[in-house]
């Protein structure tokens, strides 16, 4: 049953500007003119990349944006990008490529998020950095991804200010001083990590798949490749207002339908699987039974096509002429295309061949959409644009019902169904870390356990705040250890020193110097009476703590602790017995938990009772970098022995 509410969906976006250095004092006039000219050679050198290329919603597009609120004019876009976060990613590409070629340039990107890119490296940003102080620090020049640093000291740096910077005062630190804002290389390294693969990545986002549609349909994706996005997204997005256009079918009638390939992103092609729906039977629109070995493409076909009739329902097929004629018509379109040619967008087709013809159509389309961009009151919608290129294109349904013999093998979607191993990969990849290697017979035989001890000491040991715990991630760095004893001890020279014993050669004299002059001081300038009852409070804490540890000791919870008398040899254990049985009737001896076993034993009892899965054991040592063997031993308990 359909649904009585839109889907609700979140217009993520991202902007990006690009400023240009030294930010010197310009005609404004002539500035422009030097913007809208560098303008016009991005979007030509990066056409060939971004003609193809299929976006979500919206594709990447600059346009000059005046000089305001003390942020000197620049090349300004924005795109809406929706659910494909790849769109994203690939304009970050775009942007640190437009800043290698025109070093001249320098870009700064952002999305709903904020800092984004400091998001992806946050494993890596310095302590001083946070979402309070990060404004416009972040940008890129000549390719390279620089943070504006903030001084560590007061007069450290002249050129640094101590507030977050202007626009105009970043673009005057990246100006004089381009070498010492380079960010890290484990920053670099994170953010190129996500960009890493393009600009052949965009093949391989793509999914090509037989879908049985309308012929009109065909010939209108066979112009415009980019409409599918429209065409999902409208079907993906329907309410019940939507399918009323789709009870009886007006313009894609189902007796059209042919075989032909549709190139999708793998996000539309995911959106338009994973979602189940029957359609009106007056839709003329029927589905053969799901084992028949075509039933994909008629499910595909048919969804492709409500989305469609949607998109154009929402339209009056007489709409301006206004807007047909910006399709074509524009003082910019002849330099654009001569720099086409240049850069040599159409390889070695003929001209006026049907590759040529085809190629120039998405060039036009890609014109229109991203260098001369009309106001929104002007732009065609979707759906005004399916219906004009309907009017304008002619197709021969017979020719193309005989191209269904030879159509391209469809790719492989087992992509759409990853088993939690495959899916563990891909996480791992998608954060930058490496599988970690298999371990082998030889080191399961001889793995040593301490490991996991001492990584679990090093995570307590680390600093914890309301933000969360520190894992253990440089072995260069010493851990930070907690000495029980030298902590009691400075507990008792505050509260008073024991009568028969001192400590003070325990303490550590560079933390403590000052502590035990003044300390010393105080404590012999005591009062007798003060002095012993400080000594009884603390006989008497102690009694306390002994006669607690008497009582769980009897406790099913002491004895689930292993002991270190309890791991001791056999025969040592024999020769004791006598020993313990004479102390019998003055009270049993306490025996010290082996904390450091007991912890291994409790870890791995928890990583075996996961049965291979995710859970908190296995998950809390992979953070830290422990990978432990698989438990080969089935009839384990996972109490480990003691060596």
């Amino acid at each position: 049953m359909e649904e009585n509410k839109k889907l609700a969906t979140v217009e993520d976006s991202v902007e990006y500007c690009l400023f240009l250095i030294p930010d010197e004092p310009r005609d404004p006039e002539k500035h422009k003119e030097i913007l809208q000219k560098y303008i016009e050679r991005i979007m030509t050198q990066f056409a060939p990349m971004l003609v193809p290329y299929i976006w979500q919603n919206q594709p990447f597009n600059l346009k000059y944006k005046p000089e305001k609120g003390g942020v000197p004019a620049h090349m300004f876009g924005m795109t809406k990008f929706g659910d494909n976060i790849e769109d994203e990613w690939f304009i970050v590409y775009i942007v640190k490529q437009v800043t290698k070629e025109f070093p001249e340039l320098v870009a700064r990107i952002e999305d709903n998020d904020g800092e984004f890119l400091l998001i992806e490296a946050a494993d890596f940003l310095p302590k001083w950095l946070d979402p309070d102080n990060s404004a416009n620090r972040v940008f890129f020049h000549h390719g390279e991804l620089c943070i504006i640093p903030a001084p560590r000291k007061p007069r450290a740096a002249s050129w640094l200010p101590t507030t977050p910077p202007t626009i105009p005062q970043a673009l005057n630190i990246i100006s004089t001083h381009p070498e010492k804002i380079v960010a890290s290389e484990s920053i670099r390294a994170a953010v190129n990590r996500r960009i890493k693969g393009y600009p052949e990545k965009i093949q391989a986002s793509l999914h090509r798949a037989h879908c049985f549609l309308p012929a009109s349909i065909a010939a209108v994706l066979k112009q415009r490749p980019r409409l599918v996005a429209a065409g999902v997204q409208a079907f993906y997005l329907r309410d019940p207002i939507d399918l009323r256009a789709c009870r009886i079918f007006k313009t894609f009638l189902p007796e059209t339908r042919i075989m032909t390939s549709v190139s999708f992103t793998k996000c539309l092609y995911a959106q338009l699987v994973q979602q189940r729906f029957v359609p009106d039977r007056r839709s003329g629109y029927k589905l053969p039974p799901p084992s028949h070995p075509q039933y994909r493409a008629h499910e595909l076909g048919m969804k492709l096509a409500h989305g469609f009739e949607i998109l154009c329902s929402k339209c009056s097929p007489h709409f301006s002429d206004s807007k047909k004629a910006l399709i074509t018509t524009s003082p910019l379109w002849a330099g654009f295309l001569e720099s086409l040619k240049k850069n040599d967008y159409f390889k070695e087709l003929i001209e006026g061949s049907a590759q040529y013809q085809e190629r120039l159509e998405m060039a036009k389309n890609y014109f229109q959409l991203s260098v001369n961009r009309p106001e929104s009151s002007l732009a065609m919608s979707p759906g005004e644009e399916i219906l004009t290129l309907l009017q304008t294109i002619p197709f021969d349904l017979e020719e193309l019902k005989k191209e269904e013999a030879n159509l391209p093998p469809e790719d492989d979607d087992q992509w759409l169904d990853l088993s939690p191993d495959q899916l563990d990969q891909v996480l791992q990849e998608a954060a930058g870390k490496k599988e970690p290697e298999p371990i082998s017979k030889g080191e399961k035989e001889n793995y040593d356990l301490t490991q996991v001890s001492e990584s679990m000491k090093a995570f307590i040991s680390k600093v914890s705040t309301h933000k969360g715990a520190e894992l253990p991630r440089e072995p260069s760095e010493a851990p930070i250890t907690f000495d029980a004893d030298s902590f009691l001890n400075y507990f008792d020279k505050i509260l008073g020193p024991r009568p028969h014993e001192s400590d003070s050669d325990d303490l550590d004299e560079d933390d403590f110097e000052c502590l035990d002059s003044d300390d010393d001081l105080d404590l012999e300038t005591q009062e007798p009476g003060k002095e012993a009852s400080v000594k009884g409070t603390l006989d008497d804490l102690k009694s306390y703590m002994a006669q607690m540890d008497q009582e769980l000791a009897c406790t099913s919870i002491g004895k689930s602790f292993t002991t270190q008398k309890q791991m001791e040899p056999l025969s040592q254990t024999t020769n004791n017995n006598s020993d313990e049985e004479d102390s019998g009737a003055g009270g049993s001896i306490m025996t010290p938990v082996d904390v450091d076993l007991n912890l291994v034993s409790n870890i791995l009892e928890s990583y075996s009772s996961q049965a291979g899965l995710a859970g908190p054991a296995s998950n809390l040592l992979q953070s830290m970098g422990v990978q432990l063997p698989d438990n080969t031993d089935h009839r384990s308990t996972g109490k480990p022995t003691k060596d």
